[in-house]
């Protein structure tokens, strides 16, 4: 498979206090693959280290082939990265279809843009029903399908998540992580970060355990999930 994504001895270190510890990951192309751990690990500064929001003391980060370590948030954007934050961070006074609309803002061709809306409302019939709805009226459920929806406008080659599942009921978790998949069989490669193990390693096809801003284990998603010490020390024994 085609390594499309590469972070190599990453270090990164807020103030005097280290976050990251010498991260090194990687993305294939049409595989979704996980980062797991505990609250403080350092679980999201990877995400933000790989969009350019977070600036890395050490190590380089690799997209396509091109080293963007450094490169500005924009710019890996262009590069075919999307993102849905943590807490879906979708824009509460702009309606459904606004809000998509921005998150084709890289298009210049209105009309590809128009196209593009259209097909997430195919894809999310939801969305559809609530077109002209505030964004910040939907429920927590419709909220992720519209950020998840908003990071699919601009095509991007790999969508990065942050906790998708997040104060979401049950039912709903399902929803996400099916939701995920069929991304995933479209083509587009998935960085995942989750807490709700049991579940992103059902659908992951490799995993990265992360404590105290290292990787102390990683490798196939069905080998992790059976792992009696991942149990133990990352799903405190609930797994």
């Amino acid at each position: 498979m085609t390594e499309i994504l590469s972070v190599s001895g990453l270090h990164v270190s807020y103030k005097a206090v280290p976050a990251l510890r010498g991260i090194d990951l990687s993305v294939d192309e049409g595989e979704i693959r996980v980062i797991l751990g505990a609250n403080g690990a350092g679980k999201t500064t990877i995400i933000k280290s790989i969009l350019g929001l977070v600036a890395p003391q050490a190590g380089s980060i690799k997209l396509f082939g091109k080293d963007v370590t450094g490169s500005h948030s924009h710019e890996i954007h262009a590069a075919g990265v999307s993102w849905v934050p943590e807490g879906r961070q979708v824009w509460g006074t702009l309606s459904v279809f606004e809000n998509l609309r921005m998150g084709g803002f890289l298009i210049r061709d209105r009309k590809k843009v128009e196209h593009r809306i259209r097909e997430m409302f195919e894809e999310f019939p939801r969305l559809r029903e609530r077109k002209n709805q505030l964004a910040g009226s939907l429920s927590g459920g419709e909220q992720q399908m519209l950020a998840i929806a908003r990071a699919l406008m601009s095509e991007p080659k790999l969508v990065l998540l942050d906790e998708p599942s997040l104060g979401l009921a049950p039912l709903l978790v399902q929803d996400v992580f099916n939701l995920v998949r069929r991304i995933n069989a479209t083509g587009v490669s998935v960085l995942m970060v989750e807490q709700n193990a049991r579940q992103a390693l059902k659908i992951a096809h490799m995993a990265y355990l992360i404590e105290v801003g290292q990787v102390v284990e990683s490798g196939a998603a069905s080998r992790l999930a059976a792992s009696q010490s991942v149990q133990e020390v990352f799903l405190g024994g609930r797994y």
